[in-house]
């Protein structure tokens, strides 16, 4: 049978409170019956002592002592009665009582017994010293001349002694009681609360496993649970976030493929029915789209690859100057023939970079794709880079038309893009700077943007520097589409 964690809870709950009351219990009930036994022993032994000094003074000596103890002893429980029952028993038996009750025994000056305690320590023979410090010292005129000593427990109970014990030992069993009582009601109301985020969480797992992506549930407290709760709402959001992306990408790369299929299709049955001759320009137009879906292709294996964590790098001590000078050449001829301005700036001495070439080399170029795309004539573009507290921060800034600040956080997703018309008649993916984000990762690094409406746009690459500690080279922490 399945047991729920409300039960468990409770349970718990009720089992450490039965074992608490239960040593408290055991604990008060041994130490009740000491207790009285002490307060006995205290009441009768004050009467015994004055008693027996009264005796002392008069007789100069403890002759005849065993004579008269028994009165002795019955003046003690005359004076002790504390209820009615007391009285009902000294008047039906007191000397019977006492015969089994030997409470008080008495030795000499010199420790020797002259009331012994039992029938079985002959008179005259010597205490204990263990016997003699736990008695009352019986002194006369500032001589000592004798001990009282106490039986180590009480033989029997008076009526009233039995009653008090079993008044204690009643209220004990309540006490139990009524601990456990409120254990199961706290328990149950404790065990509730613990549980019931715990029922939210489980129900949302259970709607997230049957493709209801989209849940939330409430924060009730700042504890462990309610910070489970939280990054459960965390995770559900990116989940969805992430499912919302592979939606998307999946409807971005059946468009991107059928848009070139559809121009290659028709251009080959036009030519395969006769309709339209097979000329070099009509054949040069249908290569440069397979040429269009190979790049994308690509692409999509760039990425797929920086998933899987297996993004091929040979990572070699490079200077962050020969990088800019080398995707600068590469975009110099185009940048004049849009009148753009194209220049590189890198502080002396920069330490080398760790980095595989080919790959940084194209995370330039698609950043300078980009700038020249959007920068009008007459803007400039610059490349940079400097050291900055072991690593190398490159820049590739530019004057362009800028980044609506929405937008901003999003250029690296894939397929994003702020201008859909604009991209699909350049024939680009939209994953140019999602691979710019994989591989810069991938070389332990970071990428991010600042931009500003018609001012233009700054991306900024931090990689570590050759010789400096940095992560293992690893895929980009891009969410699995």
């Amino acid at each position: 049978m399945k047991t729920s964690l409300s039960f468990k809870l409770t349970l718990a709950f009720v089992a450490v409170a039965l074992s608490t009351a239960a040593l408290i219990a055991a604990f008060i009930r041994v130490t009740s019956v000491d207790r009285l036994y002490r307060l006995v022993v205290d009441q009768q032994g004050a009467i015994m002592l004055d008693a027996l000094e009264d005796y002392y003074r008069q007789v100069g000596s403890w002759e005849n002592i065993d004579l008269v103890w028994p009165q002795l002893q019955e003046i003690t429980a005359w004076l002790n009665i504390q209820t009615s029952e007391d009285l009902r028993e000294m008047r039906m038996g007191m000397q019977t009582m006492h015969t089994r009750r030997v409470l008080f025994g008495l030795a000499d000056a010199r420790g020797r017994w002259i009331v012994p305690l039992s029938s079985d320590t002959p008179r005259g023979s010597q205490a204990t010293g263990r016997q003699l410090r736990s008695g009352f010292p019986i002194v006369v005129d500032g001589t000592r001349v004798g001990t009282l000593l106490a039986a180590s427990s009480l033989p029997v109970y008076s009526e009233a002694e039995a009653n008090f014990l079993q008044r204690t030992n009643q209220a004990l069993i309540w006490s139990v009681l009524g601990g456990l009582l409120l254990a199961l009601v706290m328990g149950m109301i404790l065990a509730r609360a613990i549980t019931r985020p715990l029922n939210a969480l489980n129900r949302a797992s259970q709607a997230i496993a049957a493709g209801d992506l989209q849940q939330k549930v409430p924060v009730e407290s700042q504890d462990e649970i309610g910070q489970l709760a939280e990054s459960f709402n965390r995770m559900s959001e990116e989940v969805a976030r992430v499912n919302r992306l592979r939606q998307q990408m999946t409807a971005d790369v059946a468009h991107d493929l059928r848009s070139p299929l559809t121009v290659i299709g028709g251009y080959i049955e036009s030519m395969r029915d006769g309709v339209l001759p097979p000329t070099p320009e009509r054949l040069g137009l249908i290569y440069a789209e397979i040429e269009r879906l190979q790049r994308l292709v690509e692409d999509l294996r760039t990425l797929s690859l920086a998933d899987a964590g297996s993004l091929p790098l040979d990572p070699q001590p490079a200077s962050p100057k020969a990088i800019l000078d080398r995707a600068a050449g590469l975009f110099q001829l185009r940048a004049q023939q849009q009148n753009l301005s194209l220049r590189v700036e890198a502080d002396p001495d920069l330490p080398e970079v760790a980095v595989d070439e080919t790959r940084i080399i194209q995370v330039m170029d698609n950043l300078l794709a980009n700038a020249l795309r959007y920068t009008p004539a007459g803007g400039e573009i610059t490349l940079s880079a400097r050291a900055e507290e072991g690593t190398v921060r490159f820049t590739v800034r530019d004057t362009g038309v800028g980044i609506p600040p929405e937008e901003l956080g999003q250029i690296f997703e894939r397929f994003h893009r702020a201008d859909p018309s604009r991209h699909t008649e350049m024939g680009e993916s939209g994953l140019g700077l999602a691979i710019v984000k994989a591989i810069v990762e991938a070389h332990g690094g970071q990428v991010w943007a600042e931009s500003a409406l018609n001012q233009g746009t700054s991306v900024h690459l931090r990689l570590p520097a050759a010789g400096a500690a940095h992560p293992e080279h690893t895929a980009t922490q891009f969410p699995r589409l």
